[in-house]
C-alpha cells in the first residue's frame, strides 16, 4: 500500500507542478512557494526580502534538512 501511496504522490506532484508551468502560471510552482516560505523571494517582487533574525532561522532550516536529505538518500538511509 506504501508503495501505491508513494506513486500516488508522486503523481499528483507531477500534475499540479506540470498544471502551473503549463498555464504559465510560475508563483504556484514549488520552487516558488518555497523561494517565499523561507524568505528567499518575495511574494511582492517589488518589495526586497528583509533579512531578519526570523528568516535566517527559516534558511538555517531549510539548509539543514536538504543536508540531511541529501547525506539521507547517498548512504542509503544510514543516517
Amino acid at each position: 500500500m506504501f508503495t501505491i501511496g508513494w506513486i500516488l504522490w508522486i503523481g499528483w506532484f507531477i500534475i499540479e507542478e506540470g498544471w502551473a508551468i503549463y498555464t504559465g502560471n510560475m508563483k504556484n510552482t514549488l520552487s516558488e512557494h518555497v523561494f517565499v516560505w523561507f524568505g528567499v523571494k518575495s511574494p511582492n517582487s517589488d518589495v526586497p526580502i528583509k533579512l531578519t533574525p526570523w528568516v535566517r532561522v527559516r534558511r538555517v532550516i531549510l539548509l539543514a534538512f536538504m543536508a540531511w536529505l541529501t547525506v539521507h538518500f547517498l548512504t542509503g538511509g544510514e543516517f
